[in-house]
């Protein structure tokens, strides 16, 4: 089957890239092409429809089936209802230009100062929208999905900073 062949390709290649004993026990490695070696690895994955996936705590690999992550990502999605599918629909564009006016009527009304409105306001080319992604909890029987939100270019994520070194003080006092 296809996930044996890249089982057999994956080992092939670690045993072809460790380092071999060479003349007067100098070691010498190999010359290898890594990036064409990553290239021929992700397009035989697409061939076979499976995934290889950093897994959750362990520090190892976990090879799965795309249909099973999307099946256990619909799964999680429809069982919380916390996340919705996009799709063409990109709210980027109206978020930063709503956030961007919120923060400039904070500036008028002096709840905030210049140099906050600036160093808050949002510019588009550095924004993207959070997005949800799962890593592999391989140690577990049935390999579930643990949800990742990754949100570190959110157009939120300023103010949420802002707001953290406002109120950790306070936090840390309790």
């Amino acid at each position: 089957t296809n996930q044996n062949e890249i089982i057999e390709l994956l080992n092939s290649q670690a045993s072809q890239s460790q380092a071999l004993n060479g003349i007067n026990g100098i070691k010498v490695k190999k010359k290898k092409n890594y990036g064409r070696l990553v290239k021929r690895l992700k397009h035989k994955f697409k061939l076979a429809n499976v995934i290889l996936q950093k897994s959750d705590k362990s520090k190892v690999f976990h090879l799965g089936k795309v249909e099973d992550y999307r099946k256990k990502s619909k799964e999680y999605m429809d069982k919380t209802q916390a996340y919705q599918c996009l799709g063409i629909n990109d709210p980027l564009f109206e978020l930063i230009q709503r956030t961007n006016k919120y923060l400039l009527d904070l500036r008028l009304a002096k709840w905030i100062t210049q140099k906050q409105y600036e160093l808050l306001s949002i510019k588009p080319n550095e924004v993207e929208l959070a997005h949800l992604y799962y890593l592999p909890k391989a140690h577990k029987p049935g390999t579930p999905l643990r949800p990742i939100i990754s949100g570190l270019k959110h157009p939120t994520i300023k103010i949420s900073k802002f707001l953290d070194d406002l109120l950790r003080p306070l936090f840390d006092k309790m």
